[in-house]
């Protein structure tokens, strides 16, 4: 509205402005009727409108709105409809009324009310100035209630498309405030399925996304039995059941700042060390895994269920991308993803089993030994063969 508003001031000033210096010219050369008087009365709106629009630079304000609404309006009506002696009547203006209130509507179409005191405003000072003259304040070739109705059509057109306009205007702000909601919701669901970076990649790309990482650690995580307790339970019990679990793993995968890669039936995969490079993802992700094991304790205690999981990890490099047209889905590819299946499928129930390569980069990056590593032994890979795996037991609780 201020914009608006400036613009029907910088208009109006320009206009009083060049009907001044006609009116100047006449009065210095004597080559019109046009008096001095006449000058003041159309130079006093370019005074007043140039010192609402420097108000407007300072400090813009509702009030202050209203009072530059109501200069422009009333530097239209009534200043160019001053008496030219004061024995002259005031004739009702309107043409001048009607020009001027729709030249301003269609420049300030807010506020309707606003409008109706400045129209008012202007109808005040014909019937004021009249009757201060000692004229009659209605014309002698029509009847008062003529004049009136005459008024009232004159005023209510451009306030009743003022107040179509707000309307439309409103109803157009609350769509477009649906419309960003709706985009927020939007992005927000796709920021639940990619991660951000990679969300970002693919609104602004149309190649495939595919990048390789050198080393991150992957996770893989199973519900022991889940499967067949399942099959003897209420469907609505078992999905009420698995909602807790990986709700609860979801809050630690971004407490530890890892990247949930996918769940499928009662298995989780989450991975360290991407999109965004982490030189500790070994030590979150085995972070993560013992909270994990908490996190099945208390839901034991809660449900009277006895809940148990085999976790494997083990670090390596991958490649990562996003692939599909729809319903698509951001996913790993590997040996790395592979053995860490591995790990936790050869693994046992309440156990962390994991890599030789996972267990050195944990001892790399965490000499003072707050992880304690047991070694399990050599134990047979399917298409790895006979492998050294570990069991991470445990971990400074004050680090975890």
């Amino acid at each position: 509205m201020g914009k608006r508003l400036t613009l029907g001031l910088s208009l109006g000033a320009t206009y009083f402005l060049g009907r001044s210096l006609l009116i100047a010219e006449q009065v210095f050369t004597g080559k019109g009727p046009s008096t001095l008087y006449e000058l003041v009365y159309h130079f006093l709106p370019v005074v007043l409108m140039v010192g609402a629009i420097a108000r407007f630079r300072q400090r813009l304000t509702p009030r202050s709105l209203a009072i530059g609404l109501l200069i422009l309006s009333w530097g239209i009506t009534i200043v160019t409809n001053l008496p030219k002696g004061w024995a002259d009547v005031v004739e009702p203006d309107y043409k001048g009324w009607t020009l001027g209130f729709f030249s301003i509507a269609s420049i300030v179409p807010f506020r309707w009310p606003l409008h109706l005191v400045s129209h008012v405003g202007a109808y005040l000072y014909y019937f004021s100035i009249n009757l201060a003259l000692g004229h009659s304040a209605f014309p002698p070739h029509t009847t008062a209630a003529e004049f009136v109705f005459d008024l009232i059509w004159i005023s209510a057109m451009p306030n009743f498309v003022v107040f179509l306009y707000e309307r439309l205007s409103r109803s157009e702000f609350h769509t477009q405030q649906a419309l960003h909601e709706a985009q927020h919701r939007s992005e927000q669901l796709l920021l639940d399925i990619l991660p951000a970076p990679i969300a970002n990649r693919l609104r602004q790309e149309r190649t495939t996304i595919a990048d390789r990482f050198e080393e991150v650690t992957v996770l893989f995580a199973d519900i022991v039995g889940f499967t067949h307790f399942s099959a003897q339970l209420p469907p609505d019990q078992v999905v009420d059941w698995l909602n807790q679990i990986f709700s609860r793993f979801d809050r630690l995968s971004r407490h530890y700042q890892l990247e949930k890669i996918k769940t499928i039936g009662d298995a989780y995969m989450v991975v360290g060390g991407l999109p965004q490079p982490s030189p500790d993802h070994a030590q979150r992700v085995a972070q993560m895994a013992l909270a994990m094991q908490q996190t099945l304790v208390e839901m034991s205690q809660e449900t009277g269920q006895t809940f148990e999981m085999r976790i494997g990890i083990h670090t390596g490099p991958v490649v990562a991308g996003v692939i599909g047209l729809h319903k698509f889905a951001y996913d790993l590819w590997g040996d790395t993803v592979n053995l860490a299946s591995r790990m936790e499928s050869h693994g046992r129930p309440g156990k962390i089993q994991m890599t030789p390569a996972t267990r050195n980069r944990l001892q790399a990056d965490d000499p003072q030994g707050h992880y304690v590593c047991v070694p399990r032994g050599i134990i047979e890979v399917k298409g790895k063969g006979q492998m050294l795996t570990y069991w991470l037991e445990a971990a400074d609780p004050a680090i975890v």
